[in-house]
């Protein structure tokens, strides 16, 4: 695909996927989505920014975002805001064969966001400057982090708040030069595996860690003792010539989620109320017969067809 892999485990899903523009490449998604019950994807800002930031369409793809994404005065952080959103459904909108503006997203007690209704499939969001990134999973949790990897992470003496005692013993080692990468890794998974546990921040770095890089990833207790088991697995890559990206994916044990087409989720009497209610030209993009889904949103083969939508930008 688009990233270059830095660890030497063997991954069970496929490397992140970058996304250009709203044409992007959605059946390499698809198809990681089915292969492996796991995708993520990485895109720049400057394709996913708002044409209209007061819109109707962007309002529509916000949701119950809209309220929060006017409350934010920095204007960097709106269409930081909403990009990552968009994204967010446009992607999700693959896994569940709906068109995105009907996608709701939720937030836990924690600010962790998930898809309201449609809880067969996990996701996460992060972004970092001009890079975004989405992780999708039918196994169980998903949380995924990015960072620039020259972030001088270790120069500003931040490594003695967020390792462990092992980790240091381990960062020590290195050579100078190599310290700044081998942190940003050890940041990102930390931030990666909060996200997926529904912590965040609250879960402190210093409780929990992971090994130096060329070896399997697995939380490990301060003392450097095994802290999870194969449940979890980590990967670490690096996309877009500098940014480190962490993913972190738990299994539930229940097995993967093979149909997570929205409509098959839903009683089909309820489908068909909601159709009603949203008006004959949704009803024809949005029916219950669980095969047709019209050129609403730009996903190559969303309708199972294997052809392209044309509308690619009816919501945007």
């Amino acid at each position: 695909m688009t990233a270059r892999r830095r660890t030497v485990s063997s991954p069970s899903f496929g490397e992140p996927v970058k996304i250009s523009g709203r044409d992007g490449a959605w059946d390499r998604v698809r198809a990681d989505l089915e292969e492996h019950s796991v995708a993520v994807l990485h895109a720049r800002l400057a394709d996913w920014r708002p044409d209209q930031a007061g819109g109707p369409r962007l309002r529509a793809l916000l949701g119950r975002d809209w309220e929060r994404y006017l409350e934010m005065s920095h204007p960097a952080v709106r269409v930081r805001f909403a990009a990552s959103r968009v994204l967010l459904k446009f992607a999700a909108a693959v896994a569940l064969r709906v068109p995105p503006q009907v996608i709701e997203l939720a937030y836990g007690p924690t600010g962790r966001p998930y898809l309201r209704g449609c809880d067969a499939v996990d996701i996460s969001l992060s972004h970092t400057e001009d890079l975004l990134l989405i992780g999708l999973t039918t196994r169980g949790l998903i949380g995924v982090d990015a960072e620039r990897e020259d972030r001088p992470l270790y120069t500003r003496g931040l490594h003695r708040h967020v390792c462990t005692p092992h980790e240091l013993a381990d960062l020590e080692l290195l050579p100078p030069q190599q310290r700044e990468r081998a942190l940003v890794r050890l940041w990102t998974l930390k931030e990666a595996y909060s996200k997926a546990i529904g912590q965040g921040m609250r879960f402190r770095f210093t409780d929990f860690g992971f090994g130096p890089d060329g070896q399997p990833a697995r939380v490990l207790a301060p003392d450097g003792a095994p802290g999870t088991g194969v449940e979890w697995e980590f990967q670490t890559y690096t996309v877009d010539g500098g940014y480190a990206v962490s993913v972190a994916v738990s299994d539930s044990g229940f097995g993967d989620t093979e149909d997570t087409a929205a409509r098959t989720m839903l009683d089909p009497r309820v489908v068909a109320a909601v159709t009603e209610a949203l008006g004959d030209d949704e009803a024809d993009d949005y029916n219950t017969d669980g095969n047709t889904v019209h050129a609403t949103y730009p996903h190559a083969g969303i309708d199972g067809t294997g052809t392209r939508p044309q509308a690619a930008t009816a919501y945007w």
